[in-house]
């Protein structure tokens, strides 16, 4: 039987770091021995979970959704199931999937066990934008071949998952550059009408299952970065009518990875065979480095068709301390005046729903 890890990849920010090329800085012995005490109080927290009752009920239930979940999407994208079987790949990292069959067992695609634990430090990036809105399509026309993600939000005090928690999720399109910020580095510097774009930004709630989905597009690399996704947690925030958040207090920030056969493949098909940018590989990656001695980073994905043009369905589970408080600061924030200092106008800001 083919053995997946389920991934506890979480990392709160620490301020000297940045995930951007030119940016990096050591970490300090304050931040070494915070996150020695995090991962020793961490492994514990999720072996006590493993297994747990309520951790095989959520993890067949999880089954359960991501088998319909692929199953939908390949209806409505009319993909034919493959007549025969294949087997499926190992990559680099033992517990990851390069590739499925479209026949396999979901009770062996969609399961996996308790291994990776959530690390105290990583950045949120110098392009994190506050104020984004809470949408399940995060693509706005952007090219690049469709990904479809189910993240779990395991609170890992309690083994509980954690619902009506926002996860915050935006990365680079296909080209390499992020939307909403308008900054050497980042595209073309010269185009002021970036500050108002907001592709592959998003916010999704948590089921009752501690679930968020969303559609976005597989994300392009920059010089200095392999292609990874950021995301951020927001809890006992308040929903306004205009769909954006406000108040509460952020549990989790982190970056999801993929593997690098996927990575390769998705590189050879437009837009992104059309990057000139220098690609940094997982292995050479600074951000994946510090995360590699105790965790495997990267999210499971299954292609939805014969290749990945079809589209890709990736998953991952995370575990969170939900009292946790992490300070996060924006490049940019979506304000109700827009313009100097913020962008794109927010109406009815007080207004909650």
């Amino acid at each position: 039987m083919v053995h997946f890890s389920t991934i506890f990849t979480a990392l709160t920010l620490f301020s000297a770091v940045r995930a951007h090329p030119g940016e990096h800085e050591e970490e300090n012995l304050l931040a070494l021995a915070r996150r020695a005490d995090f991962l020793t109080y961490s492994k514990r927290s999720l072996a006590a979970c493993k297994d747990t009752v309520k951790a095989r009920d959520l993890e067949t239930r999880a089954i359960t959704r991501r088998s319909a979940l692929a199953e939908e999407i390949r209806q409505q994208r009319g993909i034919v199931r493959k007549r025969s079987t294949e087997d499926v790949l190992s990559t680099d990292h033992e517990t990851n999937l390069t590739g499925v069959t479209l026949d396999i067992d979901t009770g062996v695609l969609f399961s996996g066990d308790v291994k990776c634990v959530l690390q105290p430090e990583v950045t949120q990036g110098p392009y994190y934008v506050d104020g984004e809105l809470v949408r399940h399509d995060v693509r706005d026309g952007e090219p690049g071949i469709d990904l479809w993600a189910d993240i779990q939000v395991v609170d890992i005090n309690t083994c509980d998952p954690i619902p009506n928690l926002y996860l915050d999720w935006w990365h680079a399109n296909a080209s390499g550059v992020y939307s909403g910020v308008v900054a050497d580095g980042n595209g073309d510097s010269s185009d002021a009408s970036n500050i108002n774009k907001t592709f592959t930004r998003g916010l999704r709630p948590t089921s009752s299952e501690g679930v968020a989905q969303l559609l976005s597009i597989f994300p392009g690399y920059y010089t200095g970065r392999t292609t990874h996704v950021h995301i951020l947690a927001h809890v006992n925030a308040t929903l306004h009518r205009n769909q954006t958040l406000s108040g509460g207090h952020n549990a989790h920030v982190g970056q999801f990875f993929f593997d690098q056969s996927l990575i390769s493949a998705v590189s050879a098909v437009a837009p992104y065979s059309a990057s000139t940018k220098e690609y940094t590989p997982n292995a050479n990656d600074t951000i994946l480095a510090q995360e590699a001695d105790s965790m495997d980073p990267i999210m499971e994905y299954a292609l939805l068709g014969d290749g990945v043009e079809d589209g890709i369905l990736a998953w991952i589970t995370v575990g969170l301390d939900a009292s946790a408080d992490y300070s996060v600061s924006s490049a940019v924030t979506w304000t109700a005046h827009g313009g100097e200092g913020g962008r794109r106008a927010r109406e009815n800001e007080g207004n909650s729903g």
